[in-house]
């Protein structure tokens, strides 16, 4: 499971060799919001060209509804990266047509069926809040929702998206939970959005720690000085597996039992499912 997703602009050579040294889980090649117009062809070609035998590198297209989108695809799926990012989406609709796309590109060139995964970002556009629930079942491709305040705030008009203390106004502070309710019933990660204020280290921290406390698995990074950090936040703590082991472990000695004890406090079925998650993020391979 991925901690940290770092953007990088795809036609931004520099930026692109620096990219797979910094330590991130997965990078995110923007083909969006980080590339003008002018720029969007030559930053297709390099984002395919950076994609072919990389693992865990996703790109971020263009949306549905824009004239770049058909084109993206084409250019960037051959190189068979591990999925598309899909932003602006409206409603699952959006992605089953990104899924649907992706199907006829993977016959077409001979790749499995269902290799290249989608995450979504699904809560830029206002309407999109109001149909948060249909990505549960609907999209087998999907691998994760994540979510944004910056188109939102824009969308409404708002003059910011946080307090004086860089906190969420409830308005996005709603939007982030739904994202995060919305992963939980599509059974996908929830990643948490990007940090905008790189240099301030000791709000990044905070952030991330309060995000994995919500449930989060993950964040989206915008600067590879924020890489570092997010990881830390995101790995589970030596008492914490040790903790997780014993509730397994009194599980196993209990087999049936709806409750037992540990460390002094009565833990249940949830309690259980919880620590089986975590133990899974402390190693994928156990």
């Amino acid at each position: 499971m991925s901690r940290s997703f770092l953007f990088v602009p795809a036609d931004s050579e520099r930026k692109l060799e620096k990219a797979a040294g910094v330590g991130a889980d997965a990078l995110i090649l923007d083909l969006e919001d980080a590339v003008a117009p002018e720029a969007k062809a030559d930053a297709r070609r390099m984002a395919a060209d950076y994609a072919k035998g990389r693992e865990n590198l996703w790109i971020r297209v263009n949306p549905v509804d824009s004239k770049y989108f058909e084109a993206d695809l084409e250019a960037v799926v051959p190189a068979a990266p591990a999925g598309i990012v899909l932003p602006k989406s409206r409603h699952a609709r959006d992605a089953v047509r990104l899924s649907e796309a992706l199907d006829a590109i993977e016959n077409r060139c001979d790749i499995a069926r269902g290799r290249t995964g989608i995450i979504v970002l699904c809560t830029e556009l206002p309407g999109a809040l109001f149909g948060l629930g249909s990505y549960a079942g609907r999209v087998p491709r999907l691998a994760g929702l994540s979510w944004g305040a910056e188109d939102l705030s824009s969308a409404v008009g708002a003059a910011t998206s946080r307090d004086e203390d860089g906190n969420w106004l409830p308005p996005y502070e709603l939007a982030r939970s739904l994202c995060l309710f919305a992963a939980a019933a599509a059974e996908v990660p929830a990643i948490d959005t990007v940090y905008t204020d790189f240099r301030n280290r000791e709000g990044l921290l905070r952030y991330a720690a309060n995000a994995r406390r919500d449930g989060f698995s993950g964040m989206l990074a915008i600067h590879p000085a924020q890489v570092e950090a997010i990881n830390d936040a995101f790995e589970p703590t030596t008492e914490e597996i040790e903790r997780a082991r014993r509730i397994v472990e009194s599980f196993e000695q209990n087999p049936g039992a709806g409750t037992v004890g540990v460390d002094g406090k009565m833990v249940d079925r949830p309690h259980l499912d919880q620590a089986r998650r975590l133990l899974q993020q402390a190693d994928p391979d156990q």
